[in-house]
């Protein structure tokens, strides 16, 4: 029973060694849930980003629809104005030719 001795010891080291590696390997998982979760609240930051800037990118477009259609009415108006010159100076003409 002698040779018994060194092959638990040889044994019990080979699990120490596993029992070490083990517990490293349960430390880098952790490790990586925190860098995950991390990670995940970068995203969810960076998207709530974009969502503001897009919010505000759609409001930036509304206004200036709005300015388009404003300034679009402005001229329509000129337009017509212009218009009902030329007509009345067409007016004097042919009164003047009558």
């Amino acid at each position: 029973m002698p040779e018994t001795g060194p092959l638990t010891r040889s044994m019990d080291k080979q699990f120490e060694k596993l029992f070490v590696m083990m517990a490293e390997m349960k430390a880098g998982q952790e490790e990586m849930k925190v860098a995950q979760a991390r990670l995940e609240q970068k995203m969810e930051a960076g998207q709530a980003g974009l969502v503001q800037k897009m919010e505000a990118g759609k409001e930036e477009m509304r206004s200036g629809q709005e300015r388009m259609e404003k300034g679009q009415e402005e001229m329509k108006g000129l337009i017509d104005e212009v218009k009902d010159e030329v007509q009345r100076k067409i007016d004097e003409v042919e009164e003047k030719f009558k």
